[in-house]
């Protein structure tokens, strides 16, 4: 095994709620109201779709806001990694992962063990580029089943509502998490930041039209079946929590660009704020500000 370098689960696919457009010349995020399945593969218009994603589109041509997934471990804390992450922008290196309490950043001293006092009170964070990060790996179908789709994403309602519900998951599946039938789900919200526009956010709910006694009774009939054919989930757990621990940082370099260009680039905004309508409400206090000081400006002292 290489030292200082993080095994991660197999990533065969990524799930996202947005995607990369050009605008002026520069490349931004944009959200979006459905989800997309993506192969690894980019072309001159972004990232090929997997065709796992028009599979789940039923009818065709359907927005897609559901995804029937399976999670590859019993342990939430791996399934779902999410830190408070600042990256340099320049080179997409990971400069400082902290969990609140503790952090590891790479000094002018080499990597140090500091303090974590979140982005709201921490000195080095005041730059703005410090933030919640999340990483949800799970499985689509049966077709592989220690492969994995991931959703990143830096949206503090999908990291916390994913949070929430692999720990409730957890606890009354009595551990079950690997073998519960689960469904992503894009829910939206509007806030005073949106201006009452929507903004998505990914929950974790069991499959629609089942119940939740249904799925904990569907897992625990699976995972002795497991047990049966002698699958060993819990050296699973072990060995991708050895896997995480193999490295400083869980971002590879090939990884990095791609993830500053969506979630990391200069002048962009929270899912708070990004949407057209956002933009649209501030277009027009701006107007009228503008028209009001012109009339002042015409009427005299």
């Amino acid at each position: 095994m290489l030292k200082g370098l993080a095994l991660t689960p197999p990533v065969i696919g990524r799930i996202s709620i947005g995607k990369v457009v050009e605008k002026n010349g520069m490349r931004l995020p944009e959200k979006d109201d459905e989800f997309t399945v993506t192969s690894q593969v980019q072309n001159k218009d972004g990232w090929v779709n997997h065709p796992v994603d028009e599979t789940l589109r039923k009818p065709v041509g359907t927005k897609l806001r559901s995804i029937p997934v399976r999670l590859i471990f019993n342990d939430p804390d791996l399934s779902l990694r999410a830190n408070y992450t600042m990256f340099d922008r320049q080179t997409g290196r990971p400069l400082c992962v902290g969990d609140g309490e503790t952090c590891r950043r790479s000094t002018s001293s080499g990597m140090q063990t500091l303090p974590c006092l979140s982005p709201d009170l921490c000195e080095v964070a005041k730059t703005g580029y410090c933030k919640p990060y999340g990483r949800l790996n799970v499985r689509i179908g049966d077709e592989d089943e220690l492969g994995s789709f991931v959703f990143r994403t830096t949206g503090f309602n999908s990291i916390r509502t994913l949070s929430s519900r692999l720990q409730y998951f957890h606890a009354v599946s009595g551990g079950q998490l690997a073998t519960l039938p689960l469904e992503l789900r894009l829910r939206g919200k509007s806030t005073v930041q949106s201006h009452r526009a929507p903004i998505y956010y990914v929950d974790l709910t069991v499959r629609s039209g089942s119940t939740l006694s249904d799925a904990i009774i569907a897992a625990k009939t699976e995972d002795d079946q497991r047990k049966a054919s002698g699958f060993d989930q819990a050296a699973l757990d072990e060995a991708a929590r050895q896997g995480f621990a193999n490295g400083v940082f869980e971002e590879s370099e090939e990884d990095r660009a791609s993830v500053i260009e969506e979630f990391f680039p200069d002048g962009s905004e929270d899912d708070a704020a990004v949407s057209a309508a956002a933009v649209g409400v501030k277009t027009r206090l701006t107007d009228k500000l503008d028209k009001k000081a012109a009339q002042l400006n015409v009427a005299g002292p």
